[in-house]
């Protein structure tokens, strides 16, 4: 599962205290960035042609010299899919401070608009 790889990337990137880094293009990993975008997760994340392959340019936000991304604990793994309905998110959600990142038929969302939407789906990753 290309998600998880990026999630990895991302986590380690931050510990390096890397502002940003380049990745193998990935559908999917572009529309996870997207959400983490939208989270504040990430400062931004592009689509460019490194060596003539597709890439992605991945930027980390920070908060005075500590990125935003703190930890991820990954749900979802290609020897065992977690699926969960809508009324399920919200028991996740009041644990914490945790986003979750779900994949439903609508597309990749996090916890609180899958459950505005009323969709279930596939929990793929937590951040927080």
């Amino acid at each position: 599962m290309k998600a998880l790889d990026f999630i990895i990337r991302i986590k380690n990137a931050a510990k390096a205290q890397r502002h940003e880094f380049v990745m193998p293009f990935s559908k999917l990993n572009l529309e996870i960035g997207k959400v983490m975008v939208k989270e504040g997760f990430l400062d931004e994340i592009k689509e460019e042609t490194v060596e003539k392959r597709k890439a992605l340019r991945v930027k980390i936000t920070y908060e005075k010299r500590t990125p935003r991304f703190y930890d991820t604990s990954i749900i979802s793994k290609p020897s065992l899919r977690k699926y969960i309905g809508a009324k399920g998110i919200k028991d996740i959600e009041k644990r914490g401070k945790k986003t979750l990142i779900i994949s439903t038929s609508q597309g990749i969302m996090t916890g609180k608009e899958a459950q505005k939407k009323n969709l279930g789906g596939m929990v793929i990753f937590t951040i927080w």
